[in-house]
């Protein structure tokens, strides 16, 4: 076998290596440049010959990657033309496989299918699945939304009618899955048996398109890793959108914004986010918002009224999230009793209660023996109201609207990174090595560890993740409860041997604390 399929728009050839094949730099869709800019994605435009798919595409325009330089990722060219996907297949056949599609972080202006720890290859071949990575616009380029970039009533996705004025990136999404509805099976890939999967902005990418009507039938299963259901509103991302354009010294207008190169619009969007007063409300310079047109509501409401009743959910985060965010932030390594409610008040609904909160959580983190430093409480107090508590929320309501045979699952991830001699603990985006497998690639294990355990935890979840995208479950692990919140625990656990477990309510003290200070809306 040569290698080369044939797809909308041309002919592509693949490249074997060791068990799989690989297909990078895949276009699913239309360059989105001059008027294209701000616009949903059209069809790829078509290609002569044969298109060499052994290298990755571009990615889409963004500031250096500070985490993939740090993991040995090459340079890659940044582009408007960005548009890609990358496949790995066990094989080009008829064998339907499951297809994992994976949607990266970021925090919405970083990132790419292209990155070192999401190289799909080993995932594909033990799992004998099929997985797919995919660039989507990002930055101002992909998620600048006001009005005046409304463009109601043009035709995109199988010919429906565009409305909104933003979510450009999660189009893109949406685009690459229709893509992957009409050609995996090309690839030995089952277009009925989807799961879409992603961490951090990523992972909200995933929950934001629970919500979306538009996704009906492009994925069957979800996946969200470390990624709550956070959306802008209307008005916010109208009004940041035109703070941006005072800071790019141009007026709020289509025809303006067309003219400024997507070099300045990163540099912009990096200047704008180094003012505090900008991102007194947001840690986002942009991201999904309810536009009223794609995404019309907010995630968990829609999810609690039923959207995704049909499609089962695996979801959960790590135990220290926010260790990740202070690398190098010397206000909050350094930080004092002072400092700690100012963070407390910053990243959770506490107010004058902030005191309390932080005692609970000391109190609870000391009955186990945990650190109970500034720092460490601080970090505990954010990973559960930034991360966890949205992310069981979204559990809550996804469990109680599921249908017949539809199951919500929820994890926990402690295992810790060695980087910085365990300064990390087990932070943001530490699982995804594991789901991978790429903690088999030395250039990643200086992060993620190394060694029989670890190789042994990552093969457990690469096994739960394929069960779980091949038939909607995973066994042994309980269905989601709001009462009891089942949980399996990836890494370790006091006093348990091994490394995953099924714990009701774990870590519960600090959730409770948060919940109860962050009340339902």
């Amino acid at each position: 076998m040569d290698g080369v399929v044939k797809v909308q728009g041309g002919l592509l050839r693949g490249v074997r290596r060791e068990s799989v094949w690989s297909f990078s730099g895949i276009p699913y869709a239309a360059p989105p440049t001059g008027t294209r800019r701000w616009r949903p994605p059209l069809a790829p435009d078509p290609w002569e010959g044969i298109r060499d798919c052994s290298a990755f595409g571009p990615i889409a325009p963004q500031a250096p990657n500070l985490v993939e330089m740090s993991l040995g990722a090459e340079p890659a060219e940044h582009s408007e033309d960005c548009l890609s996907l990358n496949i790995w297949t066990p094989g080009l056949d008829d064998a339907s496989r499951p297809v994992m599609v994976w949607v990266h972080g970021g925090s919405f202006v970083t990132g790419s299918g292209a990155g070192a720890l999401y190289r799909g290859g080993l995932l594909a071949a033990d799992g004998d699945v099929v997985v797919v990575t995919i660039n989507y616009r990002l930055g101002i380029l992909g998620f600048l939304a006001h009005p005046a970039l409304a463009d109601d009533g043009q035709s995109w996705l199988d010919g429906q009618e565009w409305s909104g004025f933003g979510n450009w990136g999660l189009a893109d999404q949406i685009a690459a899955l229709a893509w992957v509805r009409d050609h995996i099976a090309t690839f030995g890939g089952d277009p009925q048996n989807v799961t879409l999967f992603g961490e951090s902005a990523g992972g909200m990418s995933v929950s934001a398109l629970l919500a979306v009507p538009d996704t009906r039938g492009l994925f069957h299963r979800a996946v969200v890793e470390s990624g709550p259901p956070y959306v802008a509103e209307a008005d916010d991302a109208t009004e940041r959108a035109e703070r941006l354009a005072v800071h790019l010294g141009v007026p709020m207008t289509r025809e303006a914004l067309e003219q400024v190169s997507a070099e300045e619009l990163v540099r912009a969007a990096s200047e704008f986010a180094r003012v505090p007063s900008n991102m007194a409300e947001s840690p986002f310079v942009v991201m999904p918002v309810v536009d009223r047109g794609l995404l019309d509501r907010q995630p968990e409401a829609a999810v609690a009224e039923g959207c995704a009743s049909e499609v089962p959910l695996l979801i959960g985060t790590t135990r220290d999230e926010f260790g990740f965010f202070t690398v190098g932030n010397t206000e909050l390594n350094s930080m004092d009793d002072e400092g700690l409610i100012r963070l407390v008040a910053r990243h959770t609904q506490a107010g004058e209660r902030a005191p309390e909160l932080i005692e609970t959580i000391r109190s609870a983190r000391s009955a186990r023996g945990e650190a109970t430093a500034p720092r460490d409480l601080g970090i505990a107090i954010a990973t559960e109201s930034v991360f966890r508590w949205p992310s069981v929320r979204l559990a809550d309501a996804h469990a109680q609207a599921a249908g017949p045979g539809v199951t919500t699952y929820c994890y926990l991830f402690t295992w810790e990174s060695p980087a910085f001699g365990g300064f990390l603990g087990s932070c943001h985006a530490l699982e995804i090595p594991f789901v991978f497998g790429t903690v088999h690639n030395p250039g990643v294990q200086g992060y993620a560890g190394r060694g029989e355990e670890a190789f042994a935890l990552s093969a457990a979840m690469r096994a739960a993740w394929v069960e779980f995208a091949r038939t909607g479950s995973v066994e042994p692990w309980p269905g989601w409860e709001s009462g009891r919140r089942p949980t399996t625990v990836f890494g370790p656990w006091p006093n348990e041997a091994g490394m995953e477990h099924r714990v009701d309510a774990p870590r519960n003290e600090e959730l409770e604390a948060v919940a109860k200070m962050s009340p339902r809306s």
